[in-house]
């Protein structure tokens, strides 16, 4: 049976984060979906509009073989054929769903990491990310039903409602943020064992509105990259190559992250750090602002986008926000600031901008609606 929900999520896919073109190429990629009407219907609507879809079916029980086994010949291997592939296409679709979160838990740190350097990193960071017009997102399973502590149905109907937001609403609310941030020189967080300043000046400022990311809502720059200077403790667990990491705690000097600590898993942590030297510098500076996202699910698309939130991210920098930091780890670790997480607040060269989790300036109010 149809369901209406997918049809119109099919539609912002193909024609508003695409905007796929008559002649164009578009690769959709699905990893463990229940069934695959989503992935039919986008092939049906791209070729109504003339386009081109491929499409690739994979398995994350399949990748666990692969990770395991890996060897920098075997992930070198793998991503030429998919670093030709993804050279031919105009746009890229991504759609994960998941059976068992914790999939990957047994594959070794280094093992995950010949995954990252030799294979995700060229094709993706190089490839489909500076030069293709892409959208990833997840799809409801009862897997991440259960990570979000929800009924499979009620989850269902949250990540349906979330996805298919009003994007050009999202978008105008949006603007005044952005203006601020472009006008922004030093940047001031604070909240519980957290009080850190950096400069965001001459960095690009880029809102985010569904064409990228399905959910959507938020700002994102970078910091200036020696600017940074403090501490930050994130408050939403992080999944992370295979590992889950709770309680991350940066302290920087000079935009460099000199001591990490985390609850769990502090050994992993600076592993992860240490892949090579743009890893303990940001790339990402950005402020969630999806009020219909109220609590982390341990999925970095969802709780990166939280209202009231803000991620600061080791590792590559976006071309379209570009402080110079080049790494093959990306990775968004949040901070949540409303009440119930211990509040905090968002200076901008003095001004207070959010305060646990609500914008104060009346330029950005309709940014609080939902709170």
């Amino acid at each position: 049976m149809s369901d209406p929900r997918i049809d119109r999520l099919a539609e912002i896919l193909i024609d508003h984060s695409c905007q796929l073109q008559s002649g164009e190429k578009v690769l959709i990629e699905s990893f463990d979906l229940p069934e695959p009407t989503l992935v039919c219907r986008l092939v049906e609507l791209a070729a109504e509009r003339g386009a081109i879809p491929l499409v690739s079916t994979k398995q994350r029980s399949v990748l666990r073989s692969l990770y395991r086994t890996a060897t920098v010949q075997s992930m070198s291997a793998a991503a030429d054929v998919e670093s030709h592939r993804m050279r031919q296409v105009d746009a890229y679709i991504g759609i994960r769903g998941e059976a068992n979160g914790d999939e990957f838990a047994d594959v070794p740190l280094e093992k995950m990491d010949l995954y990252q350097q030799h294979w995700w990193h060229p094709v993706h960071a190089k490839i489909r990310v500076p030069h293709t017009k892409w959208v990833v997102l997840r799809y409801p399973t009862d897997a991440f039903a259960q990570s979000a502590r929800m009924s499979s149905e009620a989850f269902a109907d949250f990540f349906f409602d979330v996805c298919t937001a009003d994007y050009a609403r999202m978008q105008r609310d949006q603007q005044p943020l952005v203006r601020r941030m472009q006008q922004t020189d030093r940047v001031r967080i604070t909240g519980p064992d957290t009080d850190l300043e950096f400069s965001i000046r001459g960095i690009n400022v880029v809102p985010c509105y569904g064409r990228r990311n399905i959910p959507d809502g938020e700002v994102f720059t970078a910091p200036v990259r020696d600017s940074i200077n403090g501490t930050i403790r994130y408050n939403a667990a992080s999944r992370y190559q295979a590992q889950v990491f709770e309680g991350v705690r940066f302290e920087f000097e000079q935009g460099k992250i000199v001591h990490a600590t985390c609850q769990n898993n502090t050994e992993a942590l600076n592993h992860i750090l240490d892949a090579d030297p743009g890893a303990r510098y940001i790339g990402e500076w950005s402020i969630g602002c999806n009020n219909r996202i109220r609590h982390p699910i341990l999925d970095t698309l969802f709780d990166e986008k939280i209202g009231g939130s803000l991620h600061l991210t080791p590792g590559q920098a976006y071309e379209e926000a570009d402080n110079g930091n080049r790494s093959r780890v990306h990775w968004d670790l949040v901070l949540i600031q409303t009440p119930e997480y211990g509040g905090g607040a968002i200076y901008f060269d003095g001004e207070l901008i959010r305060k646990d989790g609500r914008f104060v300036p009346d330029d950005l109010a309709s940014l609080n609606a939902g709170l």
